[in-house]
Protein backbone atom coordinates (compact mmCIF):
# COMPACT_ATOMS: atom_id res chain seq x y z
CA UNK A 1 0.00 0.00 0.00
CA UNK A 2 1.39 3.03 -1.02
CA UNK A 3 1.78 6.14 1.84
CA UNK A 4 0.41 9.17 1.17
CA UNK A 5 2.13 12.14 0.08
CA UNK A 6 4.03 14.44 2.48
CA UNK A 7 2.77 17.61 1.59
CA UNK A 8 4.53 21.49 1.98
CA UNK A 9 1.39 22.12 4.28
CA UNK A 10 1.86 19.31 6.70
CA UNK A 11 5.81 20.04 6.50
CA UNK A 12 4.91 23.89 7.45
CA UNK A 13 2.20 22.50 10.21
CA UNK A 14 4.97 19.83 11.50
CA UNK A 15 7.53 22.68 11.89
CA UNK A 16 5.40 25.40 13.46
CA UNK A 17 4.22 22.44 16.40
CA UNK A 18 7.72 21.06 16.76
CA UNK A 19 8.47 24.82 16.95
CA UNK A 20 5.86 26.16 19.65
CA UNK A 21 6.11 23.07 21.48
CA UNK A 22 10.24 24.17 22.14
CA UNK A 23 9.24 27.59 23.04
CA UNK A 24 6.51 26.18 25.33
CA UNK A 25 9.09 23.27 26.85
CA UNK A 26 11.64 26.37 27.64
CA UNK A 27 8.98 28.71 29.30
CA UNK A 28 7.66 26.06 31.08
CA UNK A 29 11.32 25.37 31.95
CA UNK A 30 11.64 28.37 32.76
CA UNK A 31 8.22 28.99 35.09
CA UNK A 32 9.52 25.84 36.98
CA UNK A 33 13.01 26.93 37.37
CA UNK A 34 11.35 30.05 38.90
CA UNK A 35 8.74 28.66 41.00
CA UNK A 36 11.02 25.73 42.64
CA UNK A 37 13.61 28.57 43.30
CA UNK A 38 10.90 30.97 44.81
CA UNK A 39 9.75 27.57 47.00
CA UNK A 40 13.52 27.56 48.52
CA UNK A 41 15.11 24.72 46.44
CA UNK A 42 18.67 24.87 45.86
CA UNK A 43 19.49 27.16 41.97
CA UNK A 44 21.07 23.13 40.99
CA UNK A 45 18.02 21.66 41.51
CA UNK A 46 16.06 24.22 39.93
CA UNK A 47 17.75 24.37 37.14
CA UNK A 48 17.99 20.67 36.52
CA UNK A 49 13.77 20.13 37.50
CA UNK A 50 13.33 23.09 34.68
CA UNK A 51 15.55 21.86 31.95
CA UNK A 52 13.76 18.20 32.51
CA UNK A 53 10.43 19.75 32.01
CA UNK A 54 11.70 21.61 29.13
CA UNK A 55 12.77 18.12 27.05
CA UNK A 56 10.03 16.23 28.37
CA UNK A 57 7.64 18.86 25.74
CA UNK A 58 10.16 19.51 23.36
CA UNK A 59 10.11 15.81 23.23
CA UNK A 60 6.76 15.57 22.94
CA UNK A 61 5.85 18.21 20.43
CA UNK A 62 8.59 16.44 17.68
CA UNK A 63 6.69 13.35 18.03
CA UNK A 64 3.63 15.20 17.58
CA UNK A 65 5.78 16.89 14.88
CA UNK A 66 5.98 13.29 13.39
CA UNK A 67 2.61 12.71 13.51
CA UNK A 68 1.46 15.78 11.77
CA UNK A 69 3.93 15.53 8.79
CA UNK A 70 3.31 11.47 8.24
CA UNK A 71 -0.50 11.33 8.59
CA UNK A 72 0.25 7.37 8.79
CA UNK A 73 2.72 7.10 11.73
CA UNK A 74 0.10 7.19 14.34
CA UNK A 75 1.10 9.19 18.17
CA UNK A 76 0.75 5.49 19.64
CA UNK A 77 3.49 4.20 17.13
CA UNK A 78 5.86 7.22 17.72
CA UNK A 79 5.88 6.91 21.77
CA UNK A 80 5.99 2.80 21.42
CA UNK A 81 9.07 3.48 19.27
CA UNK A 82 10.19 6.40 22.13
CA UNK A 83 9.55 3.62 24.48
CA UNK A 84 11.65 0.73 22.63
CA UNK A 85 14.64 3.44 22.18
CA UNK A 86 14.36 4.08 25.93
CA UNK A 87 14.54 0.93 27.05
CA UNK A 88 16.98 -0.08 24.68
CA UNK A 89 19.40 2.44 26.09
CA UNK A 90 19.14 1.88 29.57
CA UNK A 91 20.00 -1.46 29.08
CA UNK A 92 23.20 -0.23 27.08
CA UNK A 93 23.82 2.98 29.32
CA UNK A 94 22.99 1.25 32.99
CA UNK A 95 25.44 3.48 34.86
CA UNK A 96 24.99 6.49 33.32
CA UNK A 97 20.63 6.07 33.67
CA UNK A 98 21.39 4.72 37.40
CA UNK A 99 23.55 7.95 38.20
CA UNK A 100 21.03 10.29 36.38
CA UNK A 101 18.23 9.18 38.61
CA UNK A 102 20.30 9.20 41.40
CA UNK A 103 21.33 13.00 40.91
CA UNK A 104 17.29 13.57 40.44
CA UNK A 105 16.67 11.88 44.42
CA UNK A 106 19.43 14.05 46.06
CA UNK A 107 18.45 17.01 44.03
CA UNK A 108 14.94 16.34 44.95
CA UNK A 109 15.80 15.65 48.71
CA UNK A 110 18.08 19.29 48.58
CA UNK A 111 20.03 17.85 51.70
CA UNK A 112 23.11 19.43 50.64
CA UNK A 113 23.83 22.39 48.40
CA UNK A 114 26.59 24.22 46.08
CA UNK A 115 28.78 25.70 48.72
CA UNK A 116 28.13 22.94 51.77
CA UNK A 117 31.18 20.54 52.71
CA UNK A 118 30.47 17.11 52.97
CA UNK A 119 32.39 13.88 53.09
CA UNK A 120 31.64 10.83 52.01
CA UNK A 121 34.34 7.32 51.60
CA UNK A 122 37.65 8.89 51.07
CA UNK A 123 36.75 12.15 49.52
CA UNK A 124 35.93 15.46 51.73
CA UNK A 125 35.76 18.98 50.55
CA UNK A 126 33.23 22.33 48.99
CA UNK A 127 30.44 21.26 46.88
CA UNK A 128 30.95 23.23 43.50
CA UNK A 129 29.02 21.87 41.05
CA UNK A 130 25.64 19.12 41.09
CA UNK A 131 24.30 17.60 38.06
CA UNK A 132 22.54 14.71 36.69
CA UNK A 133 25.23 12.53 36.34
CA UNK A 134 27.89 13.72 38.67
CA UNK A 135 28.59 15.85 42.44
CA UNK A 136 31.60 17.88 41.57
CA UNK A 137 33.51 19.10 45.07
CA UNK A 138 36.60 20.75 45.60
CA UNK A 139 38.78 19.40 48.16
CA UNK A 140 40.31 20.97 51.04
CA UNK A 141 43.51 20.96 49.55
CA UNK A 142 42.08 22.40 46.25
CA UNK A 143 41.62 19.78 43.87
CA UNK A 144 38.56 18.82 42.01
CA UNK A 145 36.74 15.37 42.62
CA UNK A 146 33.84 14.53 40.17
CA UNK A 147 31.70 11.51 42.33
CA UNK A 148 29.36 9.60 40.71
CA UNK A 149 25.78 10.32 41.95
CA UNK A 150 24.83 6.76 42.66
CA UNK A 151 28.23 7.28 45.33
CA UNK A 152 26.48 9.58 46.96
CA UNK A 153 23.49 7.67 47.01
CA UNK A 154 24.76 4.66 47.73
CA UNK A 155 26.70 5.49 50.80
CA UNK A 156 26.81 7.25 54.15
CA UNK A 157 27.31 11.06 53.32
CA UNK A 158 28.58 13.32 55.77
CA UNK A 159 27.16 17.36 55.70
CA UNK A 160 29.63 19.15 57.78
CA UNK A 161 27.74 22.17 57.09
CA UNK A 162 24.26 20.72 57.97
CA UNK A 163 24.05 23.12 61.32
CA UNK A 164 25.10 26.34 62.12
CA UNK A 165 27.56 24.98 64.65
CA UNK A 166 30.47 22.06 65.27
CA UNK A 167 31.58 20.34 68.40
CA UNK A 168 35.75 19.48 68.42
CA UNK A 169 37.02 17.90 71.13
CA UNK A 170 40.98 17.77 72.32
CA UNK A 171 42.82 15.86 75.03
CA UNK A 172 45.63 16.17 77.17
CA UNK A 173 47.01 14.71 79.86
CA UNK A 174 47.47 16.61 83.48
CA UNK A 175 50.11 14.93 85.95
CA UNK A 176 48.04 13.37 88.65
CA UNK A 177 49.17 15.42 91.54
CA UNK A 178 47.86 18.62 89.88
CA UNK A 179 44.50 19.96 91.66
CA UNK A 180 42.50 18.72 88.79
CA UNK A 181 39.02 20.88 89.64
CA UNK A 182 41.41 23.91 89.26
CA UNK A 183 42.80 22.53 85.91
CA UNK A 184 39.43 22.03 84.94
CA UNK A 185 38.08 25.68 85.82
CA UNK A 186 41.58 27.09 84.02
CA UNK A 187 40.84 25.26 80.50
CA UNK A 188 37.25 26.40 80.47
CA UNK A 189 37.87 29.95 81.17
CA UNK A 190 40.86 29.84 78.59
CA UNK A 191 38.64 28.53 75.94
CA UNK A 192 35.64 30.93 76.97
CA UNK A 193 37.85 33.83 76.16
CA UNK A 194 38.28 32.58 72.82
CA UNK A 195 36.39 34.49 69.61
CA UNK A 196 36.64 30.90 67.80
CA UNK A 197 34.65 29.48 70.39
CA UNK A 198 31.02 29.87 70.41
CA UNK A 199 29.77 30.55 73.84
CA UNK A 200 26.35 28.44 73.62
CA UNK A 201 26.89 25.52 73.93
CA UNK A 202 29.64 26.19 76.51
CA UNK A 203 33.35 24.97 76.51
CA UNK A 204 33.85 21.88 78.85
CA UNK A 205 36.48 20.23 80.37
CA UNK A 206 36.18 16.59 81.50
CA UNK A 207 38.35 13.82 82.57
CA UNK A 208 37.99 10.94 80.26
CA UNK A 209 40.50 8.02 81.30
CA UNK A 210 43.27 7.75 84.21
CA UNK A 211 47.11 6.47 83.61
CA UNK A 212 50.03 5.60 85.32
CA UNK A 213 50.77 8.60 86.20
CA UNK A 214 48.53 10.82 84.28
CA UNK A 215 45.18 11.59 83.64
CA UNK A 216 43.88 12.61 80.45
CA UNK A 217 41.51 15.70 79.80
CA UNK A 218 39.17 16.29 77.44
CA UNK A 219 38.59 19.64 75.90
CA UNK A 220 35.06 20.22 73.94
CA UNK A 221 33.92 23.11 72.43
CA UNK A 222 31.95 24.27 69.48
CA UNK A 223 32.76 26.88 66.19
CA UNK A 224 31.51 27.52 63.01
CA UNK A 225 30.62 24.53 61.03
CA UNK A 226 33.18 25.41 57.89
CA UNK A 227 36.21 23.07 58.05
CA UNK A 228 39.02 25.50 58.42
CA UNK A 229 36.81 27.30 61.34
CA UNK A 230 36.78 23.98 63.27
CA UNK A 231 40.60 23.88 62.67
CA UNK A 232 41.40 27.52 63.50
CA UNK A 233 39.55 26.75 67.03
CA UNK A 234 41.46 23.72 67.68
CA UNK A 235 44.78 25.59 66.73
CA UNK A 236 43.36 28.93 69.42
CA UNK A 237 41.95 26.07 72.06
CA UNK A 238 45.64 24.28 72.36
CA UNK A 239 47.84 27.04 72.53
CA UNK A 240 45.20 29.24 75.14
CA UNK A 241 44.93 26.59 77.44
CA UNK A 242 48.68 25.59 77.17
CA UNK A 243 49.44 29.33 78.04
CA UNK A 244 47.16 29.46 80.84
CA UNK A 245 48.58 26.46 82.41
CA UNK A 246 51.77 27.69 81.90
CA UNK A 247 50.47 31.00 83.46
CA UNK A 248 48.57 29.30 86.70
CA UNK A 249 51.34 26.50 87.15
CA UNK A 250 49.17 23.61 85.76
CA UNK A 251 51.55 20.83 85.09
CA UNK A 252 50.76 18.60 82.01
CA UNK A 253 51.57 14.85 81.48
CA UNK A 254 55.44 16.24 80.19
CA UNK A 255 56.15 18.86 82.43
Amino acid sequence: MDLPPITPTAVAVGAAVAVLGYVLGRLVGSALTWALTRGGRSPSASRVFGGLATAAITVLSLGAAVTVVFPSVKPVDVFGGIGVVSIAAGIAFQTVLGNMFAGMVILARDRFRVGDQIAVEDHAGTVVEMGLSATGIKTFDGRLVLLPNQLLHSNAVTVQTGFNAVRSSVCLDLDDATDLDRARAVAVEAMAALPSVLPDPAPQALLTSVGVTTVELELRFWSGDRQMETREAQDAVIAAVLRAFTDRGVRTGND
